[in-house]
């Protein structure tokens, strides 16, 4: 579900902003939600580290009454949600080539100083368009995992990895690949709700069920395509054997 966020210090501009946002979502059907509303930037950039796989619709006013304006927020959010869409609602329009210096790519620039009608029907037309974008990118992104290692988003394709396990070190996992490994800040429940594909098969392991070429149950591991093993549990095997059965996969058994 795509989160719309909005950042607006004015109280009845910010609570106009919503309930547009808010009926549009309801009377088009869109799988969209605010997740929040608020006038404090830091509030929003808080929420976004809380939760690293959001993908989000930013309206943001660009002068907050804050130490941090709105182009510096589009900035650090750009940090956290690559692929998020920002809209800057102001009216400084003056402001507009900021956005281009910073390399922020807003998806629009609505001024206040318009009529309140043609600033509905612009929003309206962003969530729209952001909609079909989203939506779009999830089919591409269906087939791809994402994951940011030094403040960079390294894009795999699904046939590349083989398994993940859990690092001796807290909150870092070890992504298995066809030829090599990488190592990053994640958690084991968010691959599992990554896609359908990654099966949790032990407490430290997930692997990805396209690629397991063999099922060893009297040793409890699993044979990946390019050779390496991991290891499975009771419990594991029977989540593997249901997801098998579900997809209608068949696989070497051992």
């Amino acid at each position: 579900m795509l989160s719309v966020f909005i950042c607006e210090d004015n109280l009845k501009q910010r609570e106009d902003l919503e309930d547009t946002i808010q009926k549009y979502i309801l009377i088009e059907e869109l799988a969209m939600e605010v997740a929040l509303s608020t006038a404090n930037p830091e509030d929003i950039l808080t929420h976004l580290k809380a939760n690293s796989h959001i993908t989000g619709l930013y309206f943001l006013d660009i002068d907050l009454q804050h130490d941090m304006n709105g182009i510096t927020l589009a900035s650090k959010i750009r940090e956290l949600d690559a692929t998020g869409k920002i809209v800057f609602v102001t009216t400084h329009g003056e402001l507009a080539f900021l956005t281009f210096t910073h390399k922020i790519e807003a998806l629009d620039y609505i001024i206040k100083t318009n009529e309140f009608e043609d600033r509905e029907e612009k929003v309206r037309q962003c969530l729209q368009i952001a909609h079909e974008r989203y939506i779009r990118d999830k089919k591409v992104e269906a087939k791809y995992y994402k994951v940011k290692i030094n403040g960079k988003i390294h894009i795999i394709p699904f046939h590349e990895i083989m398994f993940f396990e859990t690092s001796a070190a807290r909150h870092t996992l070890i992504l298995h690949l066809e030829n090599g490994r990488l190592q990053y800040r994640g958690t084991m429940k968010e691959v599992e709700n990554y896609s359908s594909e990654f099966v949790r098969v032990h407490h430290s392991v997930v692997a990805n069920v396209q690629n397991i070429k063999l099922i060893d149950r009297k040793n409890m591991m699993l044979e990946m395509r390019n050779g390496e093993t991991c290891s499975a549990s009771m419990r594991g095997l029977k989540a593997l054997d249901k997801r098998i059965s579900l997809k209608g996969k068949g696989m070497e058994n051992a």
